[in-house]
């Protein structure tokens, strides 16, 4: 069964690298934020909050985990090309390598042209914190942030997820995420209701995270030093993050480019000043952007491979055992 999960999340890729996520198209991923909004609006409120959290994360997983599993075991039925193929249409609705990277570049294209007004509007489509007065070195900081640390978020750990359980656990992943983004905040609407999916989405990113970071250091030679010195700026700056695991993708990519992260950011006027990822070597330049679109398409296969060869591992230490 690992081969067909190998298989089925190899072409996932392909289809999410040809088509990616067309925005009039039907996607798991909207039906799984209405879902978690309807239950949301049903269940915050009153007491214990945090155990109606609880259920609210179960009731999704359980429903997600059902519906794809049952699918995906129909198609198997009829034929094992069928459950690869059905598996990996599931699964790519799981990754947004494509997505991602049309992200950024719509951020790209407004400054290429030095429409500031425009780039930050775009800029704030991908970003939670305010836009209005930033200037282009702070543009460039957001969009690079949102590849690095959607790298792990959008791609790899859904993939990884998939290697272990195929398309439910991929779905499963990305429906826990979906959550996180939903109602995982630190504020008093959020804190207890949002608090088992803040904490679960931290635990299935934490080995993605870390495997994702060791890839981008692996596909991508560091621009301004050796290997070893980036990966030590990695080790010491991406436990400063405030996430566990978002610091891992930003802290390898500003090693890889010579930039620095991190910095003071506003958010509906609050400031919030987060660690420095990486050292100042050179001026954040819109360039940049395209330098970390890059770096992801080199992270992906290699982060591809070493998912081919921990399966078949899997696949051989079971059959002698």
């Amino acid at each position: 069964m690992i081969t067909y999960h190998l298989f089925a999340l190899t072409f996932a890729c392909i289809v999410d690298r040809i088509i990616g996520d067309p925005e009039n198209w039907p996607h798991p991923v909207r039906w799984i934020g209405t879902l978690i909004y309807k239950l949301e609006k049903s269940w915050n409120k009153g007491t214990s909050r945090r155990r109606k959290g609880i259920g609210m994360l179960l009731t999704v997983l359980l429903t997600v985990g059902g519906i794809s599993f049952l699918i995906v075991c129909l198609c198997y039925l009829v034929h094992p090309l069928a459950g690869i193929v059905a598996e990996g249409i599931l699964i790519s609705a799981a990754i947004a390598q494509k997505s991602l990277k049309e992200a950024a570049l719509s951020v790209y294209a407004p400054l290429k042209k030095g429409d500031m007004e425009e780039a930050r509007l775009k800029l704030s489509y991908i970003v939670g914190r305010d836009t209005e007065q930033l200037d282009e070195p702070e543009i460039v900081r957001g969009a690079i942030e949102t590849v690095a640390e959607n790298t792990s978020d959008g791609i790899t750990a859904p993939l990884f997820w998939a290697l272990i359980g195929g398309a439910p656990f991929a779905l499963m992943y990305r429906a826990i995420n979906t959550c996180d983004s939903i109602v995982g905040y630190r504020n008093e609407k959020y804190q207890e209701f949002g608090w088992a999916s803040a904490r679960l989405d931290d635990a299935v990113n934490w080995i993605p995270s870390r495997i994702t970071s060791i890839c981008m250091l692996a596909s991508s030679q560091p621009e301004y030093m050796k290997v070893r010195e980036a990966w030590k700026i990695v080790w010491r700056d991406a436990k400063r993050h405030p996430s566990p695991n978002s610091g891992w993708g930003e802290a390898a990519v500003a090693a890889i480019l010579g930039i620095q992260l991190g910095g003071i950011n506003y958010y509906k006027g609050i400031v919030s000043n987060r660690a420095k990822m990486g050292d100042h070597l050179v001026h954040l330049e819109k360039n940049h952007i395209l330098k970390a679109n890059s770096i992801v398409a080199r992270t992906v296969p290699i982060f591809l491979l070493l998912l081919w060869l921990g399966g078949m591992f899997i696949e051989m230490a079971c059959t002698w055992g």
